[in-house]
């Protein structure tokens, strides 16, 4: 069941994994069209600052993910096999 178990898990963290890359290549996509928004504008301080909240919302939508997978493998790692031949 355990074995089982940890299979599971590692298979959803590939999984995970891919997906992140998957995201990150969506990142780039959507800040293609934020980037060349600004500069068609010739680099107004509004055009800035729509970039930079437009940009600022797509790293938000990749760190998060990032930041819960990560917690989720630590909460999810194998627990280290204690020695049986030590005294406690």
């Amino acid at each position: 069941m355990i074995g089982s178990l940890s299979t599971l898990i590692g298979t959803l963290l590939k999984a995970g994994a891919v997906l992140f890359v998957l995201n990150e290549i969506r990142g780039v996509v959507l800040a293609l069209p934020v980037l060349w928004g600004m500069y068609q504008a010739g680099g107004t301080l509004m055009a800035i600052w729509l970039g930079f909240s437009s940009l600022a919302g797509i790293a938000l939508s990749v760190l998060i993910p990032a930041i819960a997978a990560n917690k989720l493998r630590k909460r999810f790692a194998p627990a280290q096999v204690r020695d049986a031949s030590v005294a406690f």
